[in-house]
């Protein structure tokens, strides 16, 4: 499989302009995916540069061992270290490798197009399979888990909390009605379930809602991205850069306090002179969008919103 049809790196020419890449510096991908955007990476490495990369995913993991995925050259590819882990465990497993200090950290949140299009992972609305949404199928609880044991009221908060959804109580009654009386054991079925709380025209928008709001659950996603976050601004070198590329609201928010403030809350800490006490600060005021070309090539990047984060000298 080509990496064009597994995975096509969002914002790629805005995130390595984000990392400022110098030669011999020492980088980390923390979201591998498809591996475009470290194969970028390496190739702006000189041969003492490194770049480490993470995913939890068993496919792009598979991709790696395989061969299936390959550096630009033998050269490159020896400045190169894939980690089957999840992102939270970054500062772990780099000093496993002898790693204290990064030049820079990248991160592309969310799913990956190939996760999108294997319907038995169960991260698409529109294919019918297992109602999975795991992203490390090591781990134990699934969607299908949550929507036949939730109860209503805590169904729906999740609804409302991950998802935004402006009728997640009723989306909830209606999924418990329907697990009352069958098993919601596929994508569909959930469809189905709440089929008559979906607004017409805005169908696929409330779905897309919906499943965002249990795989961020199944995946502990925003506590992830926390924790990862907070080691980038403790591995970062004075002046090291930290990329994100978020999707949804929510990863936003909390990537643009952190850059701002240091902390998720947004609440900016000063000291006697009124300096902000803060590890990070903001290379650029507002978030990236993607180009319209870009978006008119690859319909993910819509929308997409690229930060750029830099280690307090």
């Amino acid at each position: 499989m080509q990496e064009s049809s597994y995975h096509i790196p969002v914002m790629l020419s805005e995130a390595l302009e984000g990392l400022n890449i110098r030669p011999e510096g020492t980088y980390v991908d923390v979201t591998f995916g498809g591996g475009g955007h470290s194969r970028a990476i390496l190739e702006r490495l000189g041969p003492e540069g490194r770049l480490y990369a993470f995913d939890q995913d068993e496919d792009a993991a598979r991709r790696v061992e395989s061969g299936e995925w390959r550096a630009a050259s033998g050269e490159q590819e020896a400045g190169f270290t894939f980690i089957h882990e999840n992102f939270r465990h970054m500062k772990n497993f780099l000093r496993l490798h002898g790693v204290r200090q990064v030049d820079g950290v990248l991160a592309d949140l969310g799913v990956s197009s190939h996760q999108f299009d294997v319907a038995e992972r169960g991260f698409s609305t529109r294919l019918d399979g297992e109602l999975d949404l795991r992203m490390d199928r090591r781990g134990e609880v699934t969607a299908r888990d949550l929507v036949a044991t939730l109860p209503e009221e805590e169904l729906g908060r999740l609804l409302k909390l991950y998802g935004e959804l402006p009728n997640a109580r009723q989306m909830a009654r209606a999924i418990v009605k329907a697990r009352g009386e069958r098993e919601i054991a596929t994508t569909f079925d959930l469809r189905e379930a709440v089929s008559h709380h979906l607004p017409r025209g805005m169908e696929n928008k409330y779905l897309a809602m919906l499943f965002q709001a249990l795989r961020i659950e199944v995946n502990g996603e925003l506590e992830a991205l926390k924790e990862m976050l907070a080691q980038a601004g403790e591995l970062l070198v004075p002046g090291g850069r930290l990329v994100v590329i978020s999707y949804h609201s929510l990863e936003d928010r909390l990537v643009k306090n952190f850059m701002r403030s240091g902390n998720f809350e947004g609440e900016e800490e000063k000291d006697f002179y009124g300096n902000v006490l803060s590890p990070m600060q903001p290379v650029v005021r507002k978030a990236l969008q993607a180009s319209d070309e870009e978006v008119a090539r690859n319909s993910r990047a819509r929308s997409a919103r690229l930060r750029v984060g830099m280690r307090r000298q």
